[in-house]
């Protein structure tokens, strides 16, 4: 399972959409939290478990649950999803 999650992560990678681009390297180590926690207050697209994306700046991430502000679509909202709920990360990489 987690070979897979580090798969489509990297192939999600490759289909970015995001505004502030820079090079991504995931580790072994790394995990969802640690991955968003590495790019707090950047953009990213998370791709949940549900079928649902929700794009906007990371805020505070920790163990449980991840804060994304500034959400594309709803600027006036912001969101709190469970890390369990995350299937993927979409992070732009190329300008």
């Amino acid at each position: 399972m987690k070979n897979y999650l580090s798969l489509l992560l990297i192939v999600a990678c490759l289909m970015t959409f995001n505004v502030a681009a820079e090079p991504l390297s995931v580790t072994a180590s790394d995990s969802i939290q640690s991955i968003l926690t590495a790019h707090k207050d950047k953009r990213v697209t998370i791709k949940l478990k549900s079928g649902n994306e929700l794009t906007g700046t990371v805020g505070e991430v920790n163990s449980n649950v991840a804060h994304l502000m500034e959400l594309s679509g709803k600027e006036y909202y912001d969101a709190v999803t469970s890390l369990k709920s995350i299937e993927a990360i979409v992070i732009r990489t190329k300008n």
